[in-house]
């Protein structure tokens, strides 16, 4: 990748590729204040979802009627409190009433906790994990950082279905093979840092076919994967380096600082979802402008009809 690459917007990018693409039935879970209903009504504008407001109906009406918002025409499923919203939302996606879940005005642990429940819940054989997208104005292209936000120290099995849920999610960006960097604090394996086994167990599980779809790449420090040159001079020679799609943290600490360090001080844009359940879920949170709003919900009507795409081959 030339660094010298002129900048282009990807988010711009993302939701031009959404316009031919039919909107994607999403429950909102528990839209009780402004940017939840906010988000809401910006994403459905923007025909990337058709919104079913999950919540007490009192307070939904209360909140929208206080911020001018019209919600008329929209279904409502009225519940008692945000543990209620939480359930009846997933409980919308098993009955095939919604493609997608986006986070209102309640705890992430609430929604997940319905999400994640053994038998009423929406569970795959696959590890759910969380996936920033970012645009970062000194990287030509959006940079997928995982997992930021659900798994805290996943092992070597969670950190497989992690890289895959964020190849998947690359790959309905139109990226063909995504190129993923194993991150660490070091580029050799050293036995008393465990992520930099690990990193040499997730490239060989892709080199036997465990991992698929994409080129990794690791154990590779942060200016490896990011500079190709910072890899050439430590001797490095992969197409990983330089030019990685996808970062894979080792930790969700390392990974939360991370992206917040790309968002803060490079002034990156970011949106995200939780990918390895039945349907994808939009994390938004309070602090999120009504672009990351927007793009996590574009992210999610791609990641749709991607997997429905994959569906009918």
């Amino acid at each position: 990748m030339d660094p010298n690459a002129p900048h282009q917007n990807s988010f711009d990018a993302m939701l031009a590729a959404t316009e031919p693409l039919d909107p994607i039935t999403t429950a909102i879970v528990h839209p009780c204040d402004a940017p939840s209903l906010e988000g809401a009504l910006a994403a459905r504008d923007r025909t990337l979802i058709t919104p079913i407001l999950v919540g007490p109906q009192s307070r939904i009406t209360a909140a929208a009627a206080e911020a001018d918002l019209d919600i008329s025409g929209l279904e409502i499923v009225d519940t008692e409190h945000s543990h209620d919203s939480a359930e009846a939302s997933v409980r919308l996606v098993r009955e095939g009433r919604a493609q997608a879940l986006m986070k209102g005005a309640l705890h992430t642990d609430e929604v997940m906790s319905a999400v994640v429940n053994k038998t009423t819940g929406l569970r795959t054989s696959r590890r759910m994990s969380h996936v920033f997208v970012l645009d970062v104005p000194t990287y030509p292209k959006p940079l997928l950082i995982t997992d930021a936000a659900i798994n805290i120290y996943p092992d070597l099995m969670a950190k497989a279905d992690i890289v895959q849920n964020a190849i998947e999610l690359a790959q309905a960006l139109d990226v063909d093979i995504p190129k993923v960097a194993i991150l660490s604090a070091l580029e050799t394996i050293y036995p008393k840092i465990p992520s930099t086994l690990e990193a040499a167990a997730l490239c060989k599980m892709a080199d036997r076919g465990q991992i698929t779809g994409g080129i990794l790449e690791g154990p590779l420090a942060f200016d490896n994967a990011i500079s190709a040159k910072a890899a050439k001079t430590k001797g490095i020679t992969s197409d990983v380096p330089g030019d990685a799609d996808i970062l894979v943290a080792p930790d969700l600490e390392a990974g939360n600082m991370i992206a917040k360090q790309l968002m803060y001080l490079a002034g990156a844009d970011s949106a995200g979802l939780v990918l390895g359940a039945r349907v994808p879920i939009m994390l938004t949170s309070r602090a999120d402008g009504t672009l990351s709003r927007l793009v996590s919900a574009a992210l999610a009507q791609l990641m749709v009809h991607h997997n429905l795409g994959k569906e009918l081959m």
